[in-house]
């Protein structure tokens, strides 16, 4: 699949996604958790991430890429959902993160993401390099008390991990143009 132009784009996002929301969590840890530009660059960082999740889920099979990609949707809502907040907040409105009724939708979304995070580490396995499946899985476990704490450099810190993880992913599916999921526990990858 990396040999087409759909495959070279979802592969393409496994780079560019994570190094936008990264750009996002600097421009939150430098200037603030209601910077105007840093949600802007928050919501085109979530957008990238829906096409990692798709990437993800054609590295998967089954139940695990079924569930991936339901919970990666709801995922992908959350955290564009949380950019937007962040920009209504900066025009002063409401912050829906302390709102009730409908507001609170919000925030399960919102966990759906670190949660495919967490499942994308599960497709990874066999695929790529254990310590980039690692790094993926704590990555996914770190990412909710970052933001939820709105703790900056460990935003920044899990972001830029997020970089290392997903590039290297990038280059070994370059270098095996055709990927196919290994039966857990196998690698396709030599380490």
């Amino acid at each position: 699949m990396t040999s087409t132009p759909l495959g070279r784009l979802l592969t393409a996002s496994l780079v560019v996604a994570p190094a936008i929301y990264l750009i996002a969590d600097l421009l939150y840890a430098t200037r603030g958790w209601d910077d105007p530009t840093a949600a802007v660059v928050h919501v085109l960082g979530a957008v990238g991430y829906t096409l990692v999740m798709v990437r993800l889920v054609t590295l998967g099979n089954g139940m695990l890429a079924a569930v991936l990609l339901v919970v990666g949707a709801f995922g992908a809502a959350g955290d564009v959902a949380y950019g937007f907040n962040t920009i209504h907040v900066s025009l002063g409105d409401t912050d829906l993160v302390d709102a009730t009724g409908a507001a609170v939708l919000i925030k399960p979304l919102g966990l759906c993401f670190p949660l495919t995070l967490l499942l994308g580490a599960a497709v990874l396995r066999g695929i790529a390099p254990t310590w980039t499946v690692a790094l993926l899985a704590v990555s996914a476990i770190t990412w909710p008390i970052a933001h939820i704490a709105n703790i900056g450099w460990v935003a920044v810190a899990v972001n830029a991990t997020l970089v290392a993880v997903f590039s290297t992913v990038a280059v070994v599916l370059h270098r095996a143009p055709e990927p196919v999921p290994a039966p857990a526990g196998q690698s396709v990858f030599h380490e």
